[in-house]
């Protein structure tokens, strides 16, 4: 006896203040992590994502530029390196953009998944963008090392340094925030990736004060300090990026389903339980021991309350197919359909 159930989550909304206000609010004041404040709707979350990435864009753009006149003026190898940084930061904004529009394209007979893995590769884009970025900062600082360059302006300089940590910490907040919510590994990244760089900002007026000490080798210093501090974030960005590419999911998400699912009245046993990430929507697949004496409309009932009850634990999950087996029977091997 088998039962298969499938279901679309997305019965949960959560409004969100518009406008300028709005949009601040979201940025700075702390936000609950409960299941009940997350946002569940597919479509919501692709355009909560989207507008993250529109308003992360405006604000990196601005920064870097404003950055870039200061380097031109100044020549410091720190600055460029961090405003190089910060353009390409900017720049992954892009292809999460497209890969947050895809997701809310419907499934089609050949994506039958639908489109949410595009956001995925887009994490992989990002990753490239910050080892393009520790190359070339690493690059500068190594060849003003061995010719270096006056600095000028120090003053410009310094300011330039903290107009990058504000606006990268700016940044970082809000897509990391948006990111948990809606369950974008990508856009976490992202994140973290305008986090680093706000610290590394941070490093440049350290490089001009040892400058106007009378240290010029401060400054080419610094910039690889910068590029030690990008490594570190690509390897931690890295790291979460693939995980989502190989299907892997936190034991902790595995763990609260099995005990949800186990709870519920007529279920015996919990035989399998597979969950994966498409894009920031979960996915499950969960085998189920029912007693071999009740009918099918029972197992029916039973599957169908389990599948709610998952809901409930897993609020970004989108769709859950459950079969519920005899508890006496063997275990179908992998790959067979149950009859």
């Amino acid at each position: 006896m088998t039962h298969s159930h499938h279901h679309h989550a997305g019965h949960h909304h959560h409004r969100h203040r518009p406008g300028l206000g709005g949009v601040l609010r979201e940025i700075f004041v702390p936000h609950s992590h409960d299941a009940a404040d997350s946002i569940d709707d597919a479509l919501e979350t692709g355009a909560v994502g989207i507008r993250a990435v529109k308003i992360s864009l405006v604000v990196l753009g601005c920064t870097a530029a404003l950055q870039l006149v200061i380097v031109a003026a100044s020549g410091s190898v720190a600055l460029a390196a961090d405003t190089v940084h910060n353009f390409s930061d900017a720049l992954t904004a892009v292809p999460l953009w497209i890969a947050f529009a895809l997701g809310r394209k419907a499934a089609t007979r050949r994506y039958t998944y639908g489109y949410g893995r595009a956001e995925d590769l887009a994490g992989l884009f990002v990753v490239a963008m910050i080892a393009l970025s520790a190359l070339i900062a690493g690059y500068e600082a190594v060849r003003r090392l061995l010719d270096p360059v006056p600095l000028e302006h120090l003053g410009w300089v310094a300011a330039a340094g903290l107009i990058g940590f504000l606006g990268n910490e700016t940044v970082a907040l809000y897509r990391i925030r948006v990111g948990r919510r809606i369950g974008s590994a990508a856009l976490v990244a992202d994140g973290l990736h305008a986090r680093t760089d706000g610290f590394t900002s941070l490093a440049v007026l350290f490089g001009a004060g040892g400058v106007a000490l009378g240290f010029p080798l401060a400054d080419p210093i610094v910039g690889l300090l910068i590029t030690v501090a990008i490594l570190a974030v690509l390897r931690t960005a890295a790291r979460d990026v693939l995980r989502r590419l190989m299907d892997a999911v936190e034991p902790g998400l595995v763990t609260a389903a099995e005990r949800a699912l186990a709870a519920e009245p007529g279920v015996q046993g919990v035989r399998s339980l597979r969950m994966r990430w498409i894009g920031h929507r979960l996915h499950a697949d969960v085998e189920l021991d029912v007693s071999p004496a009740i009918t099918l409309a029972d197992a029916h009932r039973v599957a169908h309350e389990a599948q709610h009850a998952l809901t409930h634990v897993m609020p970004k999950l989108d769709t859950a197919v459950v079969h519920a087996y005899p508890a006496h029977t063997e275990v179908a091997a992998p790959g067979t359909v149950g009859a």
